[in-house]
């Protein structure tokens, strides 16, 4: 049965007083805000922050220094906030950040933090992670991005908004996966996959564009057209890496979509650039 708790703060009695329900068996230690809905058996570690209209089923576990933003839906069985999962590792306590109106589904583990990196796990909004999904630590990803059930992340990857990473797919430490990226099913991905860029293999390939998610997005076909001529400037056999990404910006780089693109790449992080199978025996293929 549902308890009611105790509304933060002083209120106006004209105001609607918002109260949090919490269960009986629940064990709630840490900062619970107006309006938070606390199911049977969870576990809320003492510095954990959960925002207004937060909502736990059953059986979840938060520990650590984890921020749960507004609105956001945890399912049972999820562990969010522990400490990353690092043989040996004696550094201190991370953080987890995780923004508002966010899905998270069952047996997902999220995981804080460390040393290793910035001490930051972070977590846009709107973001749907299905049964099973695992963020390692240290990982940033943006706002409305999609995991699929089963799929993984390890530790400091990079991921940007939009992103779609299908079931059962493993993405290998500090991968950047760009912008509205599509990574298919079963995929594993050891190399940064460009902004609007569409994966899958094993070990990963580009396969062209995610057209579908450009236009899901409201992008005109006109723009998606700039994209593509760049795309193909981008990964053509001649020259290398580094001289086609210059021709590209030289001749398509009015479109943003482009400079995104672009400007991904010349970023270079610590893994290559996956690029399509054809490109993949030519050493120019990396920048």
């Amino acid at each position: 049965m549902l308890t009611d708790g105790k509304p933060h703060g002083q209120m106006n009695t004209r105001q609607e007083v918002f109260v949090s329900k919490i269960h009986a068996t629940a064990q709630v230690e840490g900062k619970v805000s107006a309006d938070v809905t606390i199911g049977p058996h969870c576990v809320i570690g003492p510095d954990v922050v959960l925002a207004a209209g937060v909502r736990l089923h059953e059986n979840v576990i938060i520990k650590g220094h984890t921020e749960i933003g507004e609105r956001t839906e945890i399912f049972p069985f999820a562990s969010i906030g522990q400490a990353g999962q690092i043989a040996g590792y004696t550094g201190g306590p991370g953080r987890l950040r995780l923004g508002a109106g966010c899905v998270i589904r069952e047996y997902v583990t999220i995981n804080a933090g460390s040393d290793k990196g910035d001490g930051v796990t972070e977590i846009g909004e709107k973001c749907y992670f299905m049964t099973g999904v695992h963020i390692g630590h240290d990982c940033k990803i943006g706002s409305n991005v999609t995991m699929v059930n089963y799929s993984g992340l390890a530790g400091h990857c990079l991921v940007g908004d939009f992103a779609i990473i299908s079931g059962n797919c493993a993405v290998h430490q500090f991968v950047r996966i760009g912008e509205s990226a599509f990574v298919g099913a079963q995929t594993g991905v050891e190399n940064d996959i460009i902004p609007f860029g569409m994966a899958i293999g094993n070990r990963a390939r580009l396969k062209g564009l995610n057209i579908v998610g450009l236009q899901r997005r409201g992008i005109e076909n006109a723009r998606i057209h700039v994209l593509r001529a760049a795309y193909r400037g981008l990964f053509a056999a001649k020259d290398t890496l580094r001289t086609r990404l210059d021709g590209v910006s030289a001749e398509h780089g009015h479109e943003p979509l482009v400079r995104t693109v672009t400007d991904f790449i010349r970023a270079s992080g610590e893994r290559g650039i996956c690029v399509p199978e054809a490109a993949v025996a030519s050493s120019s293929a990396r920048t």
